[in-house]
């Protein structure tokens, strides 16, 4: 199955059939109801789906709204799945099996498609769901943990790195062949089961490996300003040993503080090109302790001392390089649709 993007969109019409649509489509058949009369808010809503081979990782953003899944929803319903529904913005209530849960931000609950559930969203929300047939959940012994209705700890690390697996894959998953979709599929399903899991350890399989060094890699990108990023701050927040952080990285032949380096140089190397910021303050800037050590080190990389790159950048290679991400960014916006899909 494709991993491209789909997009749906409300369009102009009758917006709550518009909406009923969309979501059964991508997140299994649903009754929904929006706010009407004439002091409601014109109801929005966009979603984006993509395929981790059989498993559907899917975005969206709405307006104030309600759904419920009933008897005829269920048994229109192809197949069983397990739903994870992860808040990023917003305020939302599920209900399922006798418990509701209100979700805000950072929030997670998984629920069952085979069980009637309902929804309501009390402000403009955005949120991402992950939903998994439940013969998947049989390759990693995971059907038994799932009984719906299951409120994930948004703050146990073997959620965190659920949802920032996620993170980092829905930004990868476009350009990744197909081997590597169903390696991360399996990473997808093993961390799932590690959160669901009442003890709610962190998975260490050679599966899941990959999955937690890709959520290690995005948290060092997202801190590398930072004085205290360092081997065990990454275990930290992460909620495993420093042991298994080296572990992780040792791997592929790297150690933690290589990883860090190699990448402050890098940044440090594109704010010489394209900066007017001293060389002694882009040492700073990047963790360095003094500009002869940030010299030394970025020789050894590149070659050629900061000052020297600095009056001649490789052919502009670093403004090229974000002139064309620029270009590609803007290429791969998408229109709005209406309510029919369209693969990006």
């Amino acid at each position: 199955m494709g991993h491209g993007g789909e997009t749906w969109a409300t369009g102009s019409g009758d917006r709550t059939s518009d909406w009923q649509e969309m979501l059964s489509a991508t997140h299994l058949p649903w009754t929904v109801s929006v706010p009407a009369g004439v002091d409601a808010p014109v109801f929005e809503a966009r979603v984006r789906r993509w395929w981790i081979d059989d498993l559907a990782l899917v975005d969206c953003e709405c307006g104030p709204c309600s759904g419920t899944r009933q008897r005829r929803q269920v048994a229109d319903t192809d197949g069983e799945f397990v739903v994870v529904l992860i808040t990023r913005v917003g305020r939302e209530t599920v209900s399922q099996c006798g418990a509701e849960a209100e979700l805000s931000p950072g929030d997670a609950v998984a629920w069952d498609s085979t069980r009637p559930a309902r929804f309501a969203v009390w402000e403009p929300l955005s949120k991402r769901s992950l939903l998994i047939p439940r013969a998947a959940l049989d390759e990693v012994s995971g059907r038994t943990w799932m009984t719906g209705g299951v409120l994930l700890d948004g703050l146990a690390p073997a959620t965190r790195l659920l949802t920032g697996y996620l993170d980092t894959l829905s930004d990868a998953l476009p350009g990744l062949p197909p081997a590597a979709v169903a390696a991360a599929r399996n990473a997808t399903l093993e961390l799932f089961v590690g959160a669901v899991r009442t003890e709610g350890d962190v998975p260490s399989t050679s599966t899941a490996r990959p999955a937690l060094r890709a959520v290690m890699d995005r948290f060092i990108e997202q801190h590398l300003l930072d004085d205290t990023v360092t081997p065990a701050a990454v275990a930290t927040a992460h909620g495993v040993s420093t042991r298994t952080v080296n572990r992780i990285f040792n791997a592929t032949g790297e150690t933690v503080s290589e990883v860090i380096r190699v990448r402050r140089l890098a940044r440090a190397r594109d704010d010489l090109a394209g900066s007017d910021r001293s060389i002694a303050a882009i040492a700073r800037r990047w963790g360095f302790s003094d500009t002869s050590h940030f010299s030394r080190a970025f020789k050894a990389r590149y070659g050629r001392s900061p000052s020297d790159y600095r009056r001649r950048p490789a052919e502009g290679g670093a403004r090229v390089q974000r002139s064309v991400a620029a270009v590609q960014r803007a290429a791969g916006r998408e229109p709005e649709t209406g309510s029919t899909a369209t693969r990006g």
